[in-house]
């Protein structure tokens, strides 16, 4: 099992440069054989495989003669400039062919200092110090003392990569960690729950438990909005103007850090309390389209939520199942698995349109009926399955809550909130 593992650096001037350094040499690997490969589709110079091995090839050819400077920095810094270029082509490429899925990706571009200030280890002595847990080794570099204990961190792992990066003013190094597999007893205990996500709370449980949205960038939004009309006023390249930047990297970094940290609470909690889990298909990059909810959306991350609740399911022995997309949740009464023929985003009640149901009379809040149809939801055996369901689902109704078993009653809704 990998396990990623950040930490914030706290190097001497000295080694700040030789950081900067590092990472301005695989600026430079990456820039000097994006060139080659252009000059290569030009019939410039003669063509050669975009592999990585190639182009590592090619780089340790011309290094002597375009980088002589290049033995004061680690070979790594080279090497790690050169495999993101064979990553980033291999990504275009793949594009291009209909291999890959998702958005379109361009040709690789020349990187800039200001937005790539990045280098990685991996080979060498480099990682943890024996006998000093709040210190990394980096070759060329030495020791660089860090804010945390690493040893406790990082504990029986063994780290296979190392990459030191620069953001909002400071370093961080992000380890990547093996262990050996857990074995995880399937948890039988926490019971079902389905769990919709949403602007207005974050997630909404069947049980009643309600997670609001704390809406970090929202709150921050004025700070972050005064950081940048001050740096539209300054002179791009003056000292006052790199003083205005990051002081924008700065508030950005903490909108971040806060919403990173508030998903992070939700999740665990959800992930040790039940053992089975049932969330929505979301096509968030769709909802986006919306112009109107596309910065609420951004700010819930609703695409980072799932991520980090598969990885603790899978730590903690709880299932997670991802619901159909197609699969009217919203749309479907709770009580008598009736569909409604239309419900907008202005509809927080859900008022039922079978007469003879009880949520016609009195209505049920959109999010929690939403939330139950997950926890009653039966995933489709097959392919051929789901296919017919999303085919049938006008004039089929779905999977019926309410007759699964007795007539569920709503219990007080907990509200928790996650913040940091």
């Amino acid at each position: 099992m990998l396990k990623g593992i950040k930490v914030r650096l706290d190097p001497t001037p000295s080694q700040e440069r030789m950081l900067l350094s590092h990472a301005g040499a695989a600026r430079f690997a990456y820039n000097f054989m994006l060139g080659m490969v252009k000059a290569a589709i030009a019939g410039r110079v003669g063509w050669f495989v975009w592999s990585k091995a190639q182009l590592r090839r090619v780089w340790n050819s011309w290094k002597p003669e375009v980088a002589p400077w290049s033995a004061g920095n680690s070979k790594e810094a080279y090497s790690y400039g050169v495999e993101c270029l064979a990553n980033a082509l291999k990504n275009w490429a793949d594009s291009k062919n209909g291999k890959r899925k998702g958005r379109k990706v361009g040709f690789p571009k020349y990187r800039t200092r200001s937005r790539h200030m990045k280098f990685a280890y991996t080979t060498g002595s480099f990682g943890l110090i024996k006998g000093d847990p709040k210190a990394l080794k980096l070759p060329r570099i030495g020791r660089v003392h860090c804010f945390e204990d690493m040893e406790k961190r990082v504990g029986d792992g063994r780290v296979l990569r190392m990459t030191v990066s620069y953001c909002a003013g400071a370093w961080y190094a992000s380890l990547t960690v093996e262990y050996p597999d857990p074995v995880v007893a399937k948890k039988t205990d926490g019971g079902t729950v389905g769990i919709d996500l949403g602007i207005k709370t974050l997630a909404t449980c069947s049980d009643g438990t309600v997670i609001d949205n704390p809406k970090h960038y929202k709150r921050n939004e004025r700070k972050l909005r005064k950081a940048s009309k001050r740096l539209s006023r300054r002179v791009q390249g003056s000292n006052r103007w790199k003083k205005a930047l990051l002081a924008v990297q700065k508030a950005q970094a903490k909108t971040a850090a806060q919403r990173q940290d508030a998903i992070n609470h939700a999740t665990t909690m959800i992930a040790t309390t039940y053992d089975t889990i049932v969330i929505e298909d979301l096509n968030v990059a769709g909802m986006k389209r919306n112009r109107h909810l596309a910065k609420a959306i951004s700010d819930a991350a609703f695409g980072e939520f799932r991520r980090q609740l598969a990885y603790k399911c899978l730590n903690s022995g709880a299932t997670l199942i991802v619901a159909d997309r197609w699969y009217p949740s919203s749309k479907t009464c709770s009580r008598c698995g009736t569909v409604k023929a239309k419900l907008s985003l202005a509809d927080r009640v859900f008022v039922c349109d079978n007469l003879s149901c009880d949520y016609a009379r009195e209505g049920v809040d959109r999010d929690w009926n939403a939330a139950v149809n997950l926890e009653h939801y039966v995933a489709p055996s097959a392919v051929g399955d789901a296919k017919r369901a999303r085919r049938n689902r006008k004039t089929t109704s779905p999977q019926q809550a309410g007759n699964a078993g007795p007539v569920e009653t709503r219990t007080k809704q907990n509200s928790l909130m996650a913040v940091s």
